[in-house]
């Protein structure tokens, strides 16, 4: 079970599975790491160009972003329902481009100590790494329906979900579960990036995304302030929740376009308003944390 579904915020939000490292993606490296397994499922969303051989399983957590424990749920999900399942499974974060040297040493210790449920990394400076580890299926597959049952899936961390699981730590070589987290522990694994290229073709699909939609609603005449929208929702999605954003800039593009055709103001102006309004309302919420209105 590769896990390959977070958000990837200290990334910028770009995808680490299509991240490339010594020749291939880190999921291509993951996969090469579990390709003894009888079965493979990788747990994340599909429109991230994926490049998935036919016989492995792509499945998603529920609700999107729900956390690794929620995503263990799905990969057991997913492989069951597929008759995929096994004795053991291997639970691999996809971010980790040496864990193949680690998944040897927790099998050895797997079948010198029988009665065991599940055997977690150790990293060498001492740290559990629990996406390192293989667990006994069976067990995983109860916790998982405790967790459910409680209603604790969602957001709650993979050392909770293993809390009662009888486990080995198994000491795993040196870079076995050095994983890329931030663009600094890119550059320490070699990891090469283009990101100043990444960010200008974002840049040049939302200027294109908003032409396009701008000619859609007859609208070719008015000028977007491409950034001062994305950061009126940045502050929305910070000071509010995330889904705020989104709502926020509806709602104040609507009430713009209200004013500019009632003639208060003209269209730079009446969206200036608009987003200064939707702003300093999202900061009081944010300080408040009640109705600003």
């Amino acid at each position: 079970m590769i896990l390959a579904g977070g958000r990837a915020t200290r990334l910028g939000g770009v995808p680490k599975p299509t991240l490339k490292y010594d020749g291939g993606t880190l999921l291509s490296h993951a996969l090469e790491a579990a390709r003894a397994a009888a079965a493979i499922v990788v747990v994340g969303p599909g429109d991230q160009g994926l490049q998935l051989p036919g016989s492995v399983l792509l499945a998603r957590e529920e609700p999107a972003f729900a956390g690794p424990a929620a995503a263990i749920a799905a990969g057991l999900s997913a492989l069951d329902a597929a008759g995929a399942g096994s004795p053991w499974t291997l639970v691999l974060a996809c971010d980790m481009p040496k864990a193949a040297k680690g998944i040897g040493r927790l099998r050895e210790a797997l079948s010198a100590n029988p009665g065991v449920e599940g055997a977690m990394a150790v990293s060498a400076d001492g740290r559990k790494q629990p996406l390192l580890g293989i667990y006994s299926t069976a067990a995983l597959a109860r916790e998982v329906a405790s967790a459910v049952q409680g209603s604790v899936l969602t957001n709650s961390s993979v050392f909770k979900l293993l809390a009662r699981l009888n486990l080995l730590d198994v000491d795993v070589p040196a870079g076995s579960t050095d994983d890329v987290d931030t663009w600094e522990d890119a550059a320490v694994l070699g990891i090469d990036y283009d990101l100043e290229a990444d960010v200008k073709s974002q840049e040049e699909t939302l200027e294109d995304w908003c032409r396009i939609l701008l000619q859609a609603f007859e609208l070719e005449g008015v000028e977007i302030d491409i950034n001062e929208v994305l950061a009126v929702a940045g502050v929305a999605a910070h000071s509010v929740v995330r889904p705020a954003a989104p709502l926020t800039t509806f709602i104040a593009g609507y009430a713009a376009g209200m004013a500019r055709g009632i003639g208060q103001a003209s269209d730079d102006a009446s969206m200036k308003a608009a987003l200064d309004l939707a702003r300093k309302i999202a900061k009081e919420y944010s300080e408040t944390g009640t109705d600003a209105g």
